[in-house]
């Protein structure tokens, strides 16, 4: 039975409905979005399904429920697909032996490039690689690695791209040139979908993102939207002084803090709406009550917290 086949005027990647699971190990649990021409963030904690997610929409895997569709076809057993989307993988994969020149050359012969070399040139240049291009991948940075697995990428300028982690082990001029090359590919067209735990590196080029936690989608929509989310949500804080008792009383009272816990001796627990007004009011609260700070830690700021209350709207 043939592959069924590839047309680029349709949506780039649909997941619809799509489960995964490694034994009795659920990795992505019902996820159903869309991936149109621009750039897409994928953000979640480890171990959120984000890898998982796009291996599935590489081929790389079939899912164990739902469908997967690449220009309207099924990635899996399609080598059609592979001359149209591209996969840069987290895991080091590159053989130490070869030249970066020789690895890219290489990916543009097995895809069947009319002239390999000036391919791979064209795309080593593009990543800034051009200058190292025959050194030994085995004396490169993790960065160099990063954007040698990147020109393999774009070598046949794809028209989905992938990518797990991509500013791993990249310095903060690498990272804006990739953001730049990765802009510049959308507003050709291209479709880009990245992943990454850090919300930051995220919202900075993505226009849209989907949030993954414990493997389903908690939420999707432009990155304004989900960081007014994550913004406003209910914060939880932590602070040793040296009269909490007194603190407690001057807080309880004030508009952004929904409750005041004490804990101990020294310690108290606030939880407040509005956490950039929370941090002023604190130290006019404290000063009223001559009372000495000691320590002030907000106790929910991690991803995990952040998602979880995400999906919990």
């Amino acid at each position: 039975m043939s592959a069924p086949s590839v047309s680029l005027g349709v949506t780039p990647l649909v997941f619809d409905h799509v489960s995964h699971w490694y034994g009795e190990v659920v990795a992505v649990n019902d996820v159903t979005a869309e991936v149109q021409a621009g750039i897409t963030g994928l953000l979640g904690p480890n171990g959120a399904g984000k890898t998982t997610l796009l291996q599935l929409a590489a081929g790389l895997m079939g899912p164990s429920g739902g469908a997967v569709r690449v220009f309207g076809a099924s990635p899996v057993r399609n080598p059609e697909i592979f001359r149209h989307v591209a996969l840069v993988p987290e895991r080091e994969a590159l053989p130490g032996m070869l030249s970066a020149r020789a690895f890219v050359e290489a990916r543009a012969t097995l895809l069947g490039l009319r002239d390999p070399r000036a391919a791979a040139r064209a795309a080593l240049e593009m990543v800034e690689m051009d200058t190292v291009a025959d050194r030994a991948v085995s004396g490169f940075s993790k960065g160099m690695r990063q954007r040698t697995k990147l020109a393999a990428a774009l070598v046949q300028q794809p028209r989905l791209v992938l990518l797990d982690e991509p500013f791993n082990g990249l310095d903060p001029r690498q990272r804006l040139h990739m953001m730049q090359l990765l802009e510049a590919r959308a507003a050709e067209g291209t479709a880009v979908l990245l992943s990454s735990h850090i919300l930051e590196e995220i919202e900075g080029v993505a226009s849209r993102i989907l949030v993954m936690i414990a493997g389903r989608l908690a939420a999707s929509g432009d990155h304004r939207t989900l960081r007014r989310l994550m913004t406003d949500r209910p914060h939880s804080v932590r602070i040793r002084a040296s009269n909490v008792r007194a603190l407690a009383a001057q807080l309880v009272v004030q508009a952004p803090v929904v409750s005041v816990e004490v804990d101990g001796a020294d310690a108290l627990t606030v939880r407040t709406t509005d956490y950039t007004a929370f941090s002023r009011l604190l130290v006019q609260s404290a000063r009223g009550a001559a009372v000495t700070l000691y320590d002030v830690q907000p106790t929910d700021e991690s991803l995990e917290h952040v998602f979880a209350y995400l999906v919990q709207r």
